[in-house]
């Protein structure tokens, strides 16, 4: 067995402080104030599954094509009690717990066009091929991606999300506790998807974080659930059947090591990653045999982690949402027994 990056389960029931987001000496990023959350709450809203966990993994603009899946999930009124994710897949875990079913699909399709997001011109700026102040935070602050705070304050469902600790190499896996506002909200969500020279850092609670797949589990996050004791699973994956990551080129090799020459938990983590991923999916395998897990997975993936085009991110979202539609009575079935 690969080694395993150190873990801290940083969860809502042991958590008692809110994330400080902050920006450190360095030029790594900060998080930028945000209009007031609104001061009436809704009542409480209701989920109906409650024994099984929502698993969704991340891989950056491939959430479009999960996007679709999950839309048709909250189309059909299957809403669950427990969801986690990780990276891209805490983007569309939130967005979930909201019930947004329009933020679902443009964050990964149609906010893509917006230039602000990202791209060459954003990386050379420095402020990298994602542009994670605007992304997170600025993009509610001048309304063209806004948050429903008050849905998802509303939703009793339990939320955990992921994300590495660069210089002491522990998994942080955040619960409701570290979510009091929307600025920790946006905070574990940015930290969890801050891939490695694509994307600027933030400290959260005076730790530099990166994206969660580096941590336990290798982007896979059915091990969060499974941890908080969760003997049923549906998992949204990224990947198709089949599929296995490779082992880094010589190259690719090189340019971890050069990345990440002052940070050897991060580079250990990024080396490592193809191999603790392949076991980690074997692992999701066993579940799916023993019946404990259904895994959904694209049938195709026609998108790449940084694809920009709108027309190909629409093409792959519509793949998505058939193939939730065609696949809704299995996942019934393994839900309710319908």
């Amino acid at each position: 067995m690969t080694d395993q990056p150190q873990r801290e389960d940083d969860t809502a029931e042991h958590v008692a402080e809110k994330p400080q987001a902050t920006q450190p000496e360095g030029g790594i990023a900060d998080v930028r104030e945000t209009t007031p959350e609104p001061a009436a709450p809704l009542a409480p809203l209701e989920n109906n599954v409650h024994n099984c966990a929502l698993v969704i993994e991340g891989g950056a603009m491939r959430a479009s094509y999960v996007s679709g899946l999950v839309n048709v999930l909250l189309e059909q009124g299957i809403y669950f009690d427990y969801v986690c994710g990780i990276s891209a897949g805490s983007t569309v875990a939130t967005n979930y717990v909201s019930r947004d079913m329009v933020r679902t699909k443009r964050s990964f399709v149609d906010f893509a066009a917006n230039p602000q997001m990202g791209g060459l011109k954003s990386f050379l700026n420095r402020r990298g091929f994602f542009n994670a102040d605007y992304d997170y935070l600025g993009c509610i602050e001048d309304g063209s991606m806004p948050f429903d705070w008050q849905t998802f304050q509303a939703n009793p469902a339990r939320v955990r999300i992921q994300a590495f600790q660069r210089d002491t190499g522990r998994t942080v896996v955040w619960g409701r506790d570290h979510m009091q506002t929307l600025e920790d909200l946006m905070a574990c969500v940015r930290a969890s998807s801050t891939m490695p020279g694509i994307m600027r850092p933030i400290e959260v609670d005076g730790q530099v974080m990166l994206d969660g797949s580096l941590g336990a589990g290798a982007g896979l996050p059915n091990h969060i659930a499974e941890d908080d004791g969760f003997e049923k699973l549906f998992v949204i994956t990224s990947r198709p059947a089949g599929y296995r990551k490779g082992e880094l080129s010589a190259v690719r090799r090189r340019g971890v090591i050069h990345m990440m020459k002052d940070h050897p938990y991060a580079r250990n983590a990024m080396l490592t990653r193809p191999e603790r991923y392949n076991e980690e999916l074997a692992h999701l395998e066993e579940l799916e045999k023993s019946g404990r897990a259904l895994v959904v997975r694209p049938r195709e993936m026609p998108v790449s982690r940084t694809t920009r085009d709108v027309k190909e991110l629409e093409h792959a979202y519509l793949l998505g949402h058939e193939q939730g539609i065609a696949e809704l009575p299995r996942w019934r079935e393994f839900l309710f027994g319908e």
